[in-house]
């Protein structure tokens, strides 16, 4: 007989709308390895479903949300909540898919901060303590998500990316600390250009996916 999370697996088309459940692909506590919280204890909440499609992406199977088990936001939270380090990264796929206001709200009541790592293809939903908005070429964020922005972080793959991260540096607020990070599988061509990038125009900082070079989970 199958098992009540093997029954209740679902497409993006029916995941509840008021959020009270989640296509949930993995869940676990780590350190951040990138971006404005680099070094942070977190842990990491990544559901299922994206449609932006970045051929690069180094987590394809998170791609098809009906591989991914439906899970109440309540369990989410109580898996959350047994572990010192009071932040969680929601994650994904693409996790503004979804309604994540009520996940947010119950993991604020508990005094777990609520961090995001967005495309911005869809409206932003949920209480956040922080945005990372890290647009793709494969699907424009949505307008309205550029005001929420804490951090922009533009993932490099050839030269031709540092206009775009102009073009999207220009949309975000002058607050919003702005980041330029290798694609890993050209980090050893892409950083040198990057770290002389940032030199000139030193308003970009550089973001690296040091937990890789530490072989952190």
């Amino acid at each position: 007989m199958e098992s009540t999370k093997e029954i209740k697996k679902a497409s993006i088309h029916t995941v509840p709308k008021d959020g009270s459940e989640l296509p949930l692909m993995e869940a676990f506590y780590t350190i951040q390895g990138e971006g404005g919280n680099t070094g942070v204890a977190a842990y990491f909440i990544r559901l299922g479903g994206c449609d932006v499609g970045c051929h690069w992406c180094d987590v394809k199977e998170s791609w098809d949300a009906e591989e991914h088990p439906l899970t109440r936001i309540e369990e989410i939270v109580q898996m959350a909540d047994q572990y010192p380090g009071k932040t969680v990264v929601i994650t994904g796929g693409e996790p503004l898919l979804y309604n994540l206001s009520p996940l947010t709200e119950l993991l604020q009541e508990r005094g777990i901060r609520t961090l995001v790592e967005t495309s911005g293809a869809y409206p932003l939903s949920g209480r956040w303590d922080w945005v990372c908005l890290s647009p793709k070429k494969f699907k424009a964020p949505d307008a309205s998500v550029y005001p929420y922005a804490h951090e922009l972080k533009i993932i490099i793959f050839n030269k031709s990316d540092f206009a775009w991260a102009e073009e999207h540096a220009s949309k975000v607020g002058e607050h919003t600390k702005l980041y330029l990070q290798p694609e890993w599988s050209k980090a050893s061509q892409i950083t040198p250009l990057i770290v002389e990038y940032v030199k000139n125009n030193p308003k970009w900082r550089v973001s690296l996916q040091t937990h890789k070079y530490m072989d952190i989970p």
